[in-house]
């Protein structure tokens, strides 16, 4: 989620993505920052805010394990047609919809 975000996400944001309640950010962000990976910026104008950011150590480790990940998911998509990935798509968008709202609900 951070790999594009080179301002990062806030803790929210990123509870929202994960779909998890924001409680269970903090957790995990303490034990990404422990190995080096992330690291928690200032929010300008709110000082209780912070944004995560990718560390270059966060990115190397993003960018050597990407490989492995892209290989796991066609190997998981192999032998489904494309028009069935189509067929799925929009469903897959709505369940994606519907969980961020139940997500923001709960925040």
């Amino acid at each position: 989620l951070l790999r594009g975000k080179p301002n990062g996400l806030s803790q929210t944001d990123l509870s929202r993505e994960l779909i998890v309640h924001r409680s269970n950010i903090t957790g995990l962000v303490d034990r990404l920052e422990e190995h080096g990976w992330v690291e928690r910026l200032d929010t300008a104008g709110d000082r209780r805010a912070y944004r995560v950011v990718l560390t270059g150590r966060g990115k190397a480790l993003v960018e050597e394990i990407l490989p492995s990940y892209y290989a796991a998911a066609e190997a998981t998509w192999d032998g489904v047609p494309t028009a069935e990935v189509r067929k799925l798509t929009p469903v897959l968008e709505t369940l994606v919809t519907n969980a961020r709202k139940t997500a923001s609900q709960k925040n």
